[in-house]
């Protein structure tokens, strides 16, 4: 039998769509993802072509599962004349709820490297210890971690009725682009791409009944984040830092990119706050200490928790454990934090 490769698939394609208009082509484990470029303005009438799509690429020997998706990439118009004054232009944003899910959280910060995915990770896990029916989401396309760190890149979901079924690792529901396309693989997709994917993978994805689903954010405050913030629900965003001012002049930025489209902050969270020896239980203050909690002050916000650098959380990451399964500090760590999160939740939903 002939190996599935790329070549084939845009063969099978051919009699439906131009190649020219089949972007991201990725394989893996037999499950097929890529995306159909079309006229922004033909968008809402090609599901259809899709559709037939999807069933020529499944219909392939050697394929189990295909998922497609349409992406339009507007195009630059011409000065058209000013409307009146009088006119108003209504909101391009119109937020959708995701269904079965109470609330949203979106976990961020303003550069990478400050552990955010890791919070991401074990906040889900402790609000899931304290009885909370709890998703996980990695929406960082360009460098999905979430499958490594939950011990599930190995896997891959199934789709059931035009849905995908998120895997489940350590009593949460997850998905990322991470199961979808080959270990390794770059993601070298424009913006508007990127931002279909997250709309599939969030709306595309049946959840079933959750209390909270924890979105993982991109780094920075680019347009996906934007674009994100702006038609998802949100019950609130939490800013992960470290305690250096380099570090902490970044989150600020992505926290008032959250004020700037009225979605609540629930706190800020500084990791790597102190660095516990592993020999002598020593704390050390290497990355400074206290100055997310000073900014958390100043930009009128909570302050949620201090996070410790130790070396169970490297190992544990790694082997895709999270630690809060297992080491008592920092189980501890992530539990009052999880708790200020819910009351302030509640405070924000009392308030409106």
């Amino acid at each position: 039998m002939t190996d599935l490769n790329e070549a084939i698939i845009i063969k099978a394609l051919e009699q439906i769509v131009s190649p020219e208009m089949i972007k991201g082509l990725q394989i893996k484990d037999g499950h097929v993802l890529f995306s159909i470029e079309v006229d922004p303005q033909q968008a809402p009438s090609m599901e259809p072509l899709r559709k037939s799509a999807e069933d020529s690429v499944k219909a392939l020997p050697g394929v189990t599962q295909v998922t497609a998706i349409l992406t339009a990439e507007r195009q630059q118009q011409a000065p058209s004349q000013s409307p009146p004054a009088s006119a108003s232009a209504p909101s391009p944003f119109q937020k959708t709820a995701v269904p079965g899910v109470k609330h949203i959280i979106a976990v961020a910060s303003g550069k990478g490297g400050v552990g955010k995915s890791t919070v991401a990770v074990n906040l889900a896990v402790a609000l899931s210890q304290q009885g909370f029916k709890t998703g996980l989401l990695d929406a960082d396309i360009y460098g999905p971690s979430i499958p490594a760190m939950l011990g599930i890149q190995n896997q891959k979901p199934n789709v059931v009725d035009q849905k995908l079924i998120p895997l489940e690792a350590h009593g949460l529901k997850a998905m990322s682009i991470g199961v979808l396309i080959d270990e390794g693989t770059p993601v070298i997709w424009r913006g508007p791409m990127i931002q279909k994917a997250l709309q599939q993978m969030l709306y595309g994805v049946d959840w079933g009944m959750l209390d909270i689903l924890i979105i993982d954010m991109p780094p920075g405050t680019g347009d996906v984040q934007l674009t994100m913030a702006q038609k998802t629900p949100l019950a609130g965003a939490v800013i992960v830092s470290t305690p250096q001012d380099i570090a902490l002049l970044d989150a600020c930025k992505g926290l008032e990119m959250f004020r700037k489209v009225n979605v609540p902050i629930l706190g800020m969270i500084e990791n790597m706050s102190t660095f516990i020896c592993p020999n002598c239980d020593h704390e050390s203050h290497i990355f400074g200490h206290g100055g997310a909690r000073k900014e958390a002050e100043n930009r009128g916000c909570d302050f949620l928790g201090e996070i410790p650098l130790n070396t169970a959380i490297r190992i544990q990451s790694d082997e895709g454990t999270p630690v809060t399964l297992s080491d008592e500090r920092s189980r501890q760590s992530f539990a009052e934090i999880a708790c200020r999160i819910m009351d302030n939740i509640k405070q924000e939903k009392e308030a409106a």
